[in-house]
């Protein structure tokens, strides 16, 4: 099980500032220009198929979300997160089109989010991971050595519990190039329900009986995996990632 990636910090790094407030502009265009969220802000789920009982399987090949007339409602956040309460049956399934839509499109480009991208902004994202490897010393080389170890090993998987909303959450994966390493189906979106509520779905969905270690830096994931029982790898800087990665390749982990 896998937090969020993260990143180190640089201590009087005006550049390292300028590349995070770059990629955050990538994250949120790609969102709202492929992900659908500017219709789903406001209707957040924690998983990607939780919306998905409302979908009636219709094709989608051909079909117009520019104008199917939907509209995210004010408060809808309550009404498709667990609250028991739904909108109208057509709204919902409009809801459940975009959800799938989004499944369709991570699962499409995750091997190549420059081919949904585009030019220029193919070009741009190039650039900015080459300036940001620099920055931080392939710090996310390092990390992606990591998760595609856990991914080669035969029934053990990558996990990502994020605090960040799901759809953003989906766009920083895939423009991080990580999009191999988590399918969408291990992307879980705490930021209404907590992490302790997600590491509890993740539980339930692999089992009691599996083998569940965290990753991360935060006191939050720390605190529930050790109610939980499950070993804590803090990782806060690239020296834990380089031990992170020599425990796997000596099946410590």
């Amino acid at each position: 099980m896998c937090r969020d990636v993260v990143l180190p910090s640089f201590q009087d790094s005006s550049k390292a500032v300028s590349l995070g407030l770059w990629m955050e502009e990538m994250i949120f265009n790609l969102a709202d220009s492929r992900l659908f969220f500017n219709d789903l802000e406001e209707c957040d789920q924690v998983h990607i198929d939780d919306v998905a009982s409302d979908d009636n399987g219709q094709d989608l090949s051909t079909y117009n979300f520019g104008s199917d007339g939907f509209q995210s409602p004010a408060g809808a956040g309550s009404l498709c997160l667990g609250s028991g309460v739904h909108g109208g049956v057509d709204w919902m399934r409009k809801l459940a089109f975009r959800y799938r839509r989004v499944k369709e499109m991570y699962n499409t480009y995750n091997n190549n989010i420059g081919g949904l991208m585009g030019s220029p902004k193919r070009e741009e994202w190039l650039q900015l991971r080459r300036e940001m490897e620099v920055l931080t010393d392939l710090w996310l080389t390092q990390a992606l050595k990591a998760l595609a170890l856990i991914n080669s090993r035969p029934n053990c998987v990558n996990v990502l519990v994020t605090t960040t909303q799901l759809i953003p959450a989906l766009s920083k994966v895939l423009l991080y190039g990580l999009g191999s390493a988590f399918p969408i189906e291990n992307i879980y979106s705490a930021t209404k329900t907590g992490k302790e509520s997600c590491f509890e779905r993740v539980s339930q969905r692999f089992g009691r009986r599996a083998v569940y270690v965290v990753i991360g830096d935060g006191a939050e994931e720390e605190s529930v995996a050790k109610k939980k029982n499950m070993p804590f790898w803090r990782v806060s800087c690239r020296a834990d990632l380089e031990a992170l990665s020599h425990a796997l390749e000596l099946d410590y982990l």
